[in-house]
């Protein structure tokens, strides 16, 4: 099944599907409930209950793709909670694009937020006060700051994991590092005072879980206060000097660069000061953890045995050319993409044409800032014509490199950095 759902924040009111006009679009704009009966040809009985953001079954049973309104060539995962990755070679922009920007949700997206009204609740045992603030509070007490952040999914590349992992089948898509714009959390967790005692932060979002239980929440994670400290760990209201798309986190949310973006609370109502490691929902369990030491494939693990995923591993993608192309042969290929590491910057990119047999360097920028991805770029050329398969491998500062095919098994399928590879077809 596939979802429709809006993605203008500013017009949020309108997109709730059901409700009133234009979820998302299918060959053109569907004008709400009367569009979509039209096409059903019946009406929707029951449609007062039915979710925001569904599609009715016999559309979903089409095979015309949809696509998801202010969102580019992304592939839908799932509809319950809606989950869409970008495919690699759409993510050649040095700075990711909010229409290109994956999303990964975990409830029910809120369907009317109004940035005028919103508030953020700033509490906890390690807090020393609990207070409020709305949303000019925060443009207007604290000084503003950019920053450009890699966030990932903790399982972007679970779908390559044998024995197969559960979850969302992410290939190699759910990346992206735009602009971030903001206040800095440890500014605006300074003014509300933390206690010495404290150990972590947690967040609370608007978004409702799957069940509608009132007061449940879909997701509750939150970082130690060691990174909510950190200069470029921000509340942000902007993506690429424009407000938050809906779907990744309108009005308000968290960002922390390098981290499993689970980590990065979006539609961001609550941030609790704990004097322990933050137990909210998906804090627990097999949630964003792997084994803390190395087990065999399909080994059954015990939760007391996981560890919280924290800085995300070092890695590469490459988005120039498209995988499954044609190349003449008298000619030489230029290949570009990216490259990230979580705990620290990458310090060289290689490419290989030969299954790793041999490695080129590839030229590579430096980081705008911490926490945001480099790019790298290199001219190949081949000796014969045939197929081939172009390989990336990242190296971090600290000697770490990417290993060539999957890294070590873990029972949720995370962290999943082996070498990102293309296939070219090399023709005389």
């Amino acid at each position: 099944m596939h979802a429709l759902y809006a993605e203008d924040p500013h017009k949020a009111d309108e997109y709730v599907f059901g409700r009133t006009s234009q979820p998302l679009t299918r060959r053109g704009f569907l004008s709400g409930l009367k569009s979509l009966s039209a096409l059903l040809g019946a009406e929707i009985v029951y449609s007062q209950f039915m979710p925001a953001g569904l599609i009715p079954a016999a559309l979903a049973q089409d095979d015309t793709p949809f696509t998801i309104a202010g969102k580019d060539g992304l592939v839908v995962l799932n509809d319950r909670p809606l989950n869409a990755e970008t495919p690699a070679h759409l993510l050649d922009d040095e700075v990711t694009p909010a229409s290109r920007f994956f999303i990964r949700n975990n409830g029910i997206v809120p369907q009317t937020p109004n940035p005028d009204t919103w508030t953020l609740v700033i509490e906890g045992e390690s807090a020393a006060q609990s207070k409020t603030f709305t949303l000019s509070d925060l443009k207007t007490q604290f000084k503003h700051y950019t920053y450009q952040l890699t966030l990932e999914c903790g399982g972007n590349g679970r779908a390559e994991f044998s024995p197969a992992a559960t979850g969302n089948q992410w290939t190699t898509g759910a990346v992206g590092c735009p602009r971030w714009t903001g206040v800095r959390l440890k500014d605006v967790l300074t003014a509300v005072g933390v206690k010495q005692d404290a150990v972590y932060i947690g967040y609370y979002g608007d978004d409702l879980h799957l069940s509608r239980t009132p007061g449940k929440a879909s997701i509750s994670r939150g970082v130690p206060i060691a990174k909510a400290m950190e200069d470029e760990s921000l509340i942000a209201w902007s993506m690429n000097d424009a407000p938050l798309p809906l779907m990744n986190g309108f009005p308000l949310r968290l960002v922390f660069g390098g981290w499993p973006a689970s980590t990065s609370g979006k539609w961001l109502k609550k941030i609790v000061v704990r004097n322990q490691v933050h137990d909210g929902a998906k804090m627990l369990g097999k949630a964003y953890r792997t084994p803390c030491k190395p087990v065999a494939p399909g080994t059954s693990v015990a939760d007391e045995d996981m560890c919280i995923i924290e800085a995300m591993p070092v890695k590469s993608l490459i988005t120039y050319p498209k995988s499954g192309i044609n190349h003449p042969l008298a000619k030489s290929l230029e290949v570009r993409g990216h490259a990230w590491c979580g705990h620290s910057a990458v310090s060289k990119v290689l490419t290989s044409i030969d299954f790793g047999q041999t490695w080129q360097s590839a030229s590579l920028t430096r980081p705008v800032n911490k926490h945001a991805w480099q790019h790298f770029k290199t001219e190949l050329t081949f000796p014969t014509d045939g197929y081939y398969e172009i390989w990336a491998r990242a190296v971090d500062e600290n000697g770490r490199a990417q290993p060539m095919v999957l890294p070590g098994w873990n029972p949720k399928g995370y962290l999943n950095n082996a070498c990102h590879r293309i296939a070219v077809k090399v023709v005389a």
